[in-house]
């Protein structure tokens, strides 16, 4: 509600700065989550051909490896204080012809709302509070997003209502970047089929259970497979119950810790398959061309999803119940009913797996 009152309040001031715009050609798109998040916007990125954002810091790697992003801002940046927000919405009041709002949060309504652009559009979800009807006064144009609506084609339809996921393709980083020194099990890598696999998530409730990685792991030993573990430092642990339970394994490879953000889209574009749940490297793999299994759970994937070569696996008579504009952190039902895995489910892996072999 407090962003209300300071933008009533700066109200005026924004009708006497509106005196002085003149038109930029630049347009800004608002998207603050995270990774999975930004790829998705990628396709209007590359409708547009050039713009701005306003990112999270969590993105930042990506967005400064990529040759359509001209400039960007960080809401870290302008969350710090009270000035420091006077200070962004400032900047960028005059400087922009279009504003695309794709996650209309109460902060970033604000900032879109104080913009003079003339073109203004804003997506509209299933979450939002009463008040933020004043903010979307402001917009030229609305586009509303229900739970079954793909966000890929939500968020295009900002830029022109015709648009479709099709019409442009996501990527990581443009044009790919390669990682200066690679880590050495990339560079001289085990013959067979390489498996990328994200043994947890950035919402923890979306972590395959360690016993389920051992059921795959299992499932597809007739097949000469290599499994590399993707992941940042915090994520040791469940790569190390995961060898609690399988022993020591040759093809069990571990790229924890070894690359940065912004040199993952490489190291995942080499990989012959990618699987994980609902994970921000699961859509770089889908922007990559890799072929991705995804164990979903609970979450909706006629929302949000990998959209090319993908095989999806979920969970038996269980809703979904956690979505892009709701996410949830717990869930009804345990992780090992939410992502286990019958013979039949196992068949399709290893039948999809066989299939693109081929």
């Amino acid at each position: 509600m407090n962003y209300v009152l300071i933008y009533l309040l700066l109200l005026p001031f924004r009708a006497i700065m509106r005196l002085f715009y003149r038109p930029t050609g630049r347009s800004l798109i608002i998207q603050t989550a995270k990774i999975g998040d930004f790829i998705n916007i990628t396709p209007m990125l590359r409708a547009l051909g050039q713009s701005e954002l306003l990112i999270s810091k969590a993105v930042e790697p990506l967005a400064r490896h990529d040759d359509t992003v001209s400039r960007y801002f960080l809401i870290e940046e302008a969350k710090r204080s009270f000035f420091a927000k006077l200070k962004l919405a400032f900047n960028l009041m005059n400087r922009y012809d279009n504003v695309y709002l794709v996650q209309p949060n109460s902060v970033n309504l604000f900032f879109a709302a104080l913009c003079n652009a003339p073109n203004k559009q804003f997506l509209r979800t299933y979450v939002r509070k009463s008040y933020h009807k004043t903010f979307y006064r402001s917009a030229s144009g609305i586009v509303d997003h229900s739970k079954t609506d793909l966000t890929l084609d939500s968020y295009l339809k900002l830029i022109n209502r015709d648009y479709r996921y099709t019409d442009f393709p996501k990527h990581a980083t443009s044009p790919l970047w390669q990682p200066p020194a690679p880590p050495a099990a990339l560079l001289n890598p085990r013959s067979g089929i390489k498996i990328g696999i994200s043994i947890s998530a950035g919402n923890r409730a979306k972590t395959i259970p360690a016993s389920i990685w051992q059921q795959l792991m299992a499932s597809l030993a007739d097949l000469p497979c290599t499994f590399y573990v993707f992941g940042p430092p915090a994520e040791q642990p469940w790569l190390d119950e995961l060898l609690s339970l399988t022993g020591p394994k040759d093809n069990i490879v571990s790229l924890i810790g070894e690359l940065k953000l912004e040199e993952v889209p490489w190291a995942i574009a080499q990989m012959d398959f990618y699987i994980s749940s609902d994970s921000g490297n699961a859509y770089i793999a889908d922007a990559q061309q890799i072929p991705v299994i995804m164990l979903y759970g609970p979450c909706e994937v006629r929302e949000q999803r990998p959209v090319n070569n993908v095989l999806f696996i979920g969970p038996d008579n269980i809703a979904a119940s956690t979505f892009v504009f709701a996410t949830r952190f717990q869930f009804d039902q345990p992780a090992e009913k939410l992502f286990g895995l019958d013979h039949d489910k196992l068949t399709r892996i290893q039948t999809f797996i066989t299939h693109n072999l081929e």
